[in-house]
């Protein structure tokens, strides 16, 4: 168990320096020409958004879907010809949009493991998850900080790593190279977010 616990510090360290390394920041003072970070007094004040609320994702929602059905915390509404289900739970703060893919069963190690993998990088703020039977793409958040960017982008992504799964296991948010996805993400953005302009 010792040895076990040692090898698992020793990973989260490594983790945790390389972290460090990939995102240091350096000062002009020690001969770097990197963009120093500003004092936060320095920034300019961001209009606040309303809390998220149960109310206010509902109208979102139906901004971009007028045909969404509501039952109690959940509301399910098409997007792009995907299903997608919002559950809220405001009591616990918490939100969660889902995707089904398939059923669990016949999921190989192989395939698991490749789900995780996808996890840790690919699919972005969207996951990979197992539940009731189903493999699901879903998006899990804190409810009332949520912005209705975050929310339109949450759905996004929940989509793409639906669509990628068995390809490239993208939440497509960010996509490297210089082909046409990253393109086609904005645009559908965009759209979401004019739908939504007024809430």
């Amino acid at each position: 168990m010792v040895l076990i616990r040692t090898a698992l510090m020793v990973t989260v360290l490594a983790f945790a320096a390389m972290y460090g390394a990939a995102h240091a920041q350096t000062t002009p003072d020690n001969g770097s020409d990197a963009e120093v970070l500003p004092d936060a007094e320095a920034l300019p004040d961001a209009p606040l958004e309303p809390p998220m609320t149960l109310l206010r994702m509902a109208e979102i929602i139906r901004a971009i879907d007028p045909e969404a059905v509501a039952a109690g915390s959940a509301i399910q509404f098409t997007l792009d010809d995907v299903p997608i289900v919002v559950i809220a739970d405001p009591r616990a703060d918490r939100m969660r949009a889902m995707v089904p893919i398939r059923s669990a069963e016949g999921l190989s190690p192989e395939e698991l493991m490749r789900l995780m993998q996808a996890n840790f990088d690919t699919a972005l703020d969207a996951r990979y998850a197992v539940a009731q039977g189903r493999l699901w793409g879903v998006y899990i958040h804190p409810l009332s900080p949520l912005e209705k960017d975050q929310l339109l982008s949450a759905f996004i992504q929940t989509i793409n790593v639906a669509r990628t799964y068995g390809q490239t296991y993208s939440g497509g948010a960010t996509v490297f190279g210089g082909g046409d996805s990253n393109g086609i993400y904005e645009e559908l953005l965009k759209e979401l977010q004019e739908l939504g302009e007024e809430i």
